[in-house]
């Protein structure tokens, strides 16, 4: 006769994994500290994954009616603490998603697993049984991507490149820049090569601290860069499109077709910039905003 049943259910979201039976939540097999109302808090999503989840029911779940507590600060604090550990942003959720007036809804693909182990008796003779190897898992999918997750190093790396590069513009410009100009003499008038070479001053002077500061957040896995870059991206976008015309000065040495590729791959530069940040460290602002 068996003996009884124990039940492991096991909850799967991107790097993490939550274990109801042993109450821990772990990211990429490490154990993860959360208290335990914010944890109760991620298994009432997570058992309710796609499916919103109003904040009167996350009360009589967790909160009995005779218990008395600031019960709207006691949801944003347990909440704000889940986001802090998945490294999430209710400005741009990847994992909790807040529903003005109606409640949260976890919006990741989750994958549960629940494993029943047998309690054999203590006479019982021990049962071998065929090792098997494990199922190969689908590689999670980016929430807003709908891309399979690459490794952040390799996002990070190339994301700082482009940093490294722009900075090289910016000092190759400053140190010719009365090359610069007597090129601009060449199909402009006075006054334009001159406003020419006053913007690029002006611009690279700008662009380096400003390339200095991302290559110093990506290099120390700066957690809210994600977000700090998505509030200077307007900016950014502005000055790399301003850049991208700076081929057609190199256009008597390189060609009109060699510049005009160049130009055209700087134009989308910056958005590759963006879509590299938005794969590291989208959902990783740990921003205390409104719930």
């Amino acid at each position: 006769m068996a003996g009884p049943q124990s039940n492991s259910r096991i909850t799967r979201f991107g790097v993490f994994e939550l274990d109801l039976s042993a109450g821990e939540l772990r990211k990429n097999g490490v154990k993860v500290r959360l208290q335990e109302q914010p944890f109760q808090v991620l298994a009432v999503l997570l058992e309710r994954a796609g499916e919103v989840v109003s904040r009167e029911e996350l009360r009589q779940k967790l909160w009995p009616s005779d218990t008395f507590v600031d019960f709207d600060h006691s949801v944003n604090t347990a909440i704000n603490k889940v986001r802090e550990v998945l490294g999430d942003s209710a400005s741009v959720p990847r994992y909790v998603e807040t529903l003005p007036r109606r409640g949260y809804r976890f919006i990741a693909p989750v994958q549960t697993e629940t494993a029943q182990t047998d309690t054999p008796p203590a006479n019982a003779a021990p049962v071998i049984l065929p090792s098997a190897k494990p199922a190969p898992s689908a590689p999670a999918l980016h929430p807003e991507l709908e891309v399979p997750i690459p490794r952040r190093g390799i996002t990070r790396g190339l994301f700082a490149l482009i940093q490294v590069m722009y900075l090289c513009f910016y000092v190759a410009a400053l140190f010719r820049i009365q090359a610069i100009q007597a090129i601009a003499d060449s199909f402009l008038p006075p006054w334009g090569a001159t406003v020419l070479a006053g913007a690029v001053l002006v611009t690279a002077g700008i662009g380096i601290p400003l390339r200095c500061y991302l290559i110093s957040g990506v290099g120390f896995d700066y957690q809210r860069l994600g977000e700090k870059f998505r509030q200077l991206f307007p900016f950014i976008l502005a000055l790399d499109q301003l850049w991208a015309v700076a081929p057609f000065l190199l256009m008597q040495n390189i060609g009109l077709g060699l510049a005009f590729a160049a130009s055209a791959a700087l134009l989308y530069l910056p958005f590759s910039e963006r879509t590299l940040i938005r794969m590291a460290y989208v959902g990783r602002a740990l921003k205390t905003s409104p719930n």
